[in-house]
């Protein structure tokens, strides 16, 4: 397997300071094809410096030095999207409640059973796999109107913001004739057919290249 199809598999981090809880987990998550990393602290976490990929966390609340809720309301802070699923032998509602609030995917008590950590562990890959494809589709987007010309994104600015062709040659000061050429380059270089995908599109990305996208009034 080559380096670069390796980063692509789905990677499982384990963060728990018992060190029989860890190589059980590491095993459970291997046989089912999932790459795995396990630290006792995130501390241990940190300091490995590992390479971006996509996964999901296990994490215990009751760590060494930073807990697991800390740890988890310093990734939100950092704008972080990775997925957590907590475990804990010691956890009571106001925990539960804390990391489902703050966007964990599930909350488990130990012991785990093994298919309920697995199902939990699927669910929180497919979300980060989710979330990656949709900002991968926002930032090829944000690259094609970015290669649009100036007057190109004024006028899908006011396209999309549902103001007519008469209208926007008027604010522009050009003819409606031109406004309609540029209205076609604009669908042709976007590769769409429909208003309603271009509205789509300018919804998405919000400011474009400084460009206020307004939400549309049709």
């Amino acid at each position: 397997m080559s380096v670069s199809t390796d980063l692509q598999r789905p990677m499982v981090v384990v963060i728990d300071d018992d060190a029989d809880v860890r190589e059980a987990l590491k095993g459970l998550f291997r046989s089912v094809g999932l790459a795995v990393n396990a630290f006792g602290s995130v501390s241990e976490f940190q300091d490995a410096d590992l390479p971006e990929r996509p996964g999901c966390m296990v994490l215990d609340v009751r760590l060494p030095g930073k807990s697991g809720l800390e740890f988890q309301e310093e990734l939100v802070r950092a704008k972080s999207r990775r997925p957590i699923v907590f475990i804990s032998g010691h956890a009571d509602i106001a925990m539960c409640a804390r990391a489902m609030k703050a966007g964990a995917v599930e909350f488990l008590a130990k012991p785990v059973r093994d298919q309920d950590l697995l199902d939990a562990v699927h669910t929180a890959i497919d979300r980060d796999l989710r979330q990656r494809a949709g900002e991968d589709e926002r930032a090829r987007r944000r690259a094609d109107v970015a290669r649009l010309s100036v007057r190109e994104q004024e006028v899908m600015a006011q396209v999309v913001a549902g103001r007519r062709n008469k209208q926007i040659a008027g604010d522009l000061g050009v003819s409606e004739g031109t406004v309609k050429l540029h209205r076609a380059q604009i669908m042709r270089k976007l590769q769409v057919q429909t208003l309603a995908d271009l509205v789509r599109i300018a919804d998405g990305l919000g400011d474009v290249a400084g460009i206020s996208i307004d939400r549309p009034r049709i």
